[in-house]
């Protein structure tokens, strides 16, 4: 263990081996990171605070890296000593990345060992980590985003290790398929742009500028890979976050130099934004965080053929703006990213895979005893509120919190004021 101090607090690093494969505990080991975070002021009695694990957002990121108690964490470690999991295969975790899959040879023992990252992986290792940090206590959990898929697993198949959980833009459809929750995110995600448009109304001339240029001409980026206006198009992920929309229009403020063409700065900021050189795990599993007993079949791209204003060449033709796609993974991703393009074959094999194992158990949440609460986020474009009020009723005792005041990323940007309604939920005062 490694402990340091930063403003407020005193941090510890643990390290944890858990089996790569939970059904055979004696087989491959691989390592699990988390780091501890407690409260300056309460560092000596720290044995007596209640243990609160953070489960990231994702698939494929690890947890955030603290600067003393800024955002959520100031409110939590007023209750709670904190733990900050690195999910298996991200951060320090035995971080999945083309290179460390490389020495497993064929592409099908690749995807063999990425179908062990899911949620149901992530709380079996949490089940091994709390008897180890916590004597065998019960935790609460805070679970964002994919981190909330991971709760609601936790409470279907091992409850018992649970004090509470705390869910914010997480309550995931229980049966819901992959291209369910496309149906409905694409159109959220046209209404955003539209919002968008409406809001920085230059921008539509601005883009339809850019995928003009993108679709006359081979345009490569700093990295030698291709821009595609395909690929322009995805960067509209943050739209669906609190300063997302401002965020894209200060990019698109400036994309051409003098002689007309598309700046080095503006390509660089570009690749940035699409490639998954950070969180490979997250394009190979993000379809695959849906699937229970079917295969996924790469539904992105099939649900898109739904929603023709997304198709580029098409708007462009009639003159109407072209629309971003938000949180979606596509095939042809794998062939322009660089980061990817060595997972082609095993990411085909796990978008094909029709055995995945269940996530969630209805008939133990209908009967759960856990005390548990859920921000939805009304107007969410990555967890369709429809599926989260509909899970927050199956789940006995949740008590859903439905607002429109943030988005989906409310917990981070709130200065813990909705972590602090959640934690003022479970215990009766709200």
């Amino acid at each position: 263990m490694n402990s340091y101090r930063q403003p407020g607090t005193i941090v510890t690093d643990h390290m944890f081996l858990v089996p790569l494969d939970h059904a055979d505990p004696d087989g491959a080991q691989i390592e699990v990171f988390a780091r501890e975070v407690v409260g300056a002021g309460k560092a000596g009695r720290a044995g007596d605070l209640p243990w609160l694990v953070y489960l990231q957002g994702g698939p494929g990121f690890a947890a955030q890296r603290p600067v003393g108690r800024e955002n959520w964490l100031d409110r939590a470690l007023k209750d709670y000593r904190v733990l900050l999991l690195d999910q298996r295969g991200t951060g320090r975790s035995s971080r999945i990345t083309a290179r460390s899959l490389a020495h497993l040879g064929s592409a099908r023992k690749q995807a063999d060992y990425l179908a062990h990252f899911r949620a149901d992986s992530i709380v079996l290792d949490a089940e091994l980590i709390r008897r180890e940090l916590a004597g065998g206590d019960r935790w609460s959990v805070l679970g964002q985003s994919f981190g909330g898929f991971c709760a609601v697993t936790y409470l279907s198949f091992a409850p018992d290790g649970l004090r509470e959980a705390l869910i914010t833009g997480g309550l995931p459809g229980l049966g819901t398929r992959a291209e369910d929750v496309y149906r409905l995110t694409y159109r959220i995600c046209a209404q955003r742009n539209s919002a968008h448009y409406e809001r920085y109304p230059d921008d539509i001339e601005t883009v339809r500028r850019v995928a003009e240029y993108l679709a006359s001409r081979e345009v490569t980026m700093p990295g030698g890979e291709r821009l595609t206006v395909e690929a322009f198009q995805a960067i509209g992920g943050p739209l669906g976050m609190s300063t997302g929309s401002h965020e894209l229009h200060y990019l698109l403020e400036n994309p051409f130099d003098d002689d007309g063409g598309l700046s080095d700065a503006f390509l660089w900021d570009l690749a940035g934004r699409i490639s998954f050189h950070g969180a490979p795990l997250y394009a190979v599993l993000h379809e695959a965080c849906y699937a229970q007993g079917a295969a996924t079949r790469w539904a992105a791209q099939r649900v898109r053929a739904e929603f023709p204003e997304f198709d580029a060449a098409a708007a462009l033709a009639a003159g109407a703006p072209v629309l971003f796609t938000g949180e979606m993974v596509y095939p042809w991703m794998t062939d322009l990213d660089p980061a990817l393009a060595p997972l082609r074959e095993a990411a085909e094999i796990l978008a094909n895979r029709d055995d995945w194992p269940p996530l969630y158990d209805p008939a133990r949440l209908a009967a759960n005893e856990v005390p548990a609460a859920a921000a939805v986020y009304f107007n969410d474009m990555y967890v369709p509120a429809a599926f989260s009020v509909a899970t927050a009723a199956a789940i006995r005792g949740l008590k859903p919190w439905v607002t429109s005041e943030y988005e989906h990323d409310g917990v981070r940007v709130s200065n813990g004021r909705v972590l602090d309604r959640l934690i003022a939920l479970n215990r009766g005062e709200a």
